[in-house]
């Protein structure tokens, strides 16, 4: 491998620190903008990948990582705990306006980037992977340089305690898993307490056993080898838990523990498997500020497409909106449903096929996952661009944000503003509003 000096100039959207040797650019994991390094680097066509074997001249926005995993383990979860919360605000905002100008092909400034009130213990859910060793189970990440790999993780400072207290518990009881060689378990916290989601196995007898000895948990849904969906296999619902007579406590245990589907005057006390917002602070901030978005074109009619549990719909709803939600998941497309009021209507479907009969709308609101829409949807807004007023595009990818963009040349950036949803990481959220070019 060929070793050069290289300064490192900006973050790339993995994290990574960028800088130049020999007509290549070099993709540095932690390293930070102003590091100069000497780096080991190989790599093909225009592009390379190094490590650092010196760091030279750190850089004045470099700072102590506090995560004893960041550096012993080259922990994957996090990317950025080596360079100052300020300093990745500006990263991120670098990594939006690279992409949109890069693949998105759109002038723009350089967009604002909102910080989170919490830099540290603000996760709301922890997935780890979960393997034997020996004749016990250890829960842990990935490096990033041996993604294969697991190590036993101690703390993860960006995740909430109640989260990692409920983790130990589930270590604690892990002896009552599935017989398996290897899982993967999410704890999530949400308003209704505290669930533990598992991936894997093919048969789990101790199931109750295991909620039983771990009494911060309130659910346990489980996606068994070869299912589409997690089922919900043992609970504590009880009508009265999260109520002002018997509010819910992390950690009490609260009601014995139920095998299967609750009663239906316990279903919305059930913690769910579905998606929850992991830094809820923040995702509040973001919600508001599409509302407020999608409200300045005083819509009568709109889409939410990928509406999840309905959030968003219902408080367009209640702002006067008739709300169209698509939604894939059936179980959020329902719940969301159950929500709206009459005049208003939740679609279980793939958005790519619901959206054409959900048209003309006023406002079209797009929350995708990270590999962004279907051609099909773009290809429907930019015949429709004639009768719609404006697109709210919530990304949670600056690459397919800027590509669904290039697709939609009728259309043009409006406003954008990111969001910090998770400090420490790479990942950043972004709402881009789009209005017909001729308006």
């Amino acid at each position: 491998m060929p070793a050069a000096r290289l300064a490192i100039d900006s973050i790339a959207a993995g994290g990574d620190g960028v800088g130049r040797a020999d007509g290549f650019v070099v993709f540095v994991p932690r390293t930070a903008p102003g590091d100069v390094a000497e780096v080991e680097w190989s790599g093909k066509g225009r592009f390379g990948r190094g490590r650092v074997i010196a760091l030279d001249d750190p850089s004045p926005v470099r700072v102590d990582p506090p995560c004893e995993h960041y550096v012993r383990d080259n922990c994957g979860g996090c990317q950025l705990q080596h360079i100052s919360y300020p300093a990745q605000l500006d990263a991120k905002g670098g990594i939006v306006h690279d992409s949109l100008e890069r693949i998105g092909k759109r002038e723009i400034d350089m967009p604002i980037v909102r910080p989170s009130a919490q830099e540290w213990r603000y996760r709301r859910k922890l997935t780890m992977a979960l393997r034997r060793r020996g004749e016990r189970w250890i829960a842990g990440l990935h490096p990033y340089d041996m993604p294969d790999k697991v190590f036993e993780l101690r703390d993860c400072p960006i995740t909430e305690l109640p989260v990692l207290a409920a983790w130990r518990e589930v270590m604690a009881a892990s002896d009552d898993l599935p017989n398996a060689a290897e899982l993967r378990g999410a704890v999530r916290l949400s308003d209704s307490g505290i669930s533990f989601v598992l991936e894997g196995g093919k048969r789990w007898p101790r199931a109750r056993r295991f909620l039983e000895r771990a009494p911060s948990l309130g659910a346990l849904w489980w996606l068994r080898e070869g299912a589409d969906e997690p089922e919900l296999v043992a609970h504590r619902a009880t009508a009265a838990r999260g109520t002002d007579e018997a509010p819910f406590t992390v950690g009490s245990g609260g009601a014995p523990v139920r095998l299967g589907r609750p009663s239906a005057e316990d279903d919305d006390n059930v913690p769910g498997a579905s998606f929850e917002q992991i830094n809820a602070a923040v995702a509040d901030e973001l919600k508001q500020y599409v509302i407020e978005r999608v409200l300045a074109h005083s819509p009568r009619t709109l889409v939410d497409a990928y509406s999840g549990a309905g959030d968003l719909a219902v408080a367009l709803a209640a702002a006067g909106a008739r709300v169209t939600a698509i939604e894939l998941d059936n179980a959020a497309a329902a719940r969301c449903g159950d929500l709206l009021p009459a005049e208003s209507r939740s679609i279980a479907a793939r958005v790519e096929d619901a959206l054409p009969s959900a048209l003309p709308a006023d406002v079209v609101v797009l929350n995708p996952p990270r590999r962004g829409v279907d051609g099909r949807v773009t290809t429907e807004l930019q015949e429709r661009a004639a009768e719609t007023r404006a697109i709210v595009y919530v990304s949670c990818n600056p690459a397919t944000l800027a590509r669904d963009i290039a697709r939609l040349p009728r259309w043009r950036v409006a406003s954008l503003l990111a969001f910090d949803m998770f400090p420490q990481t790479a990942h950043v959220e972004t709402v881009c509003e789009l209005i017909p070019e001729a308006a």
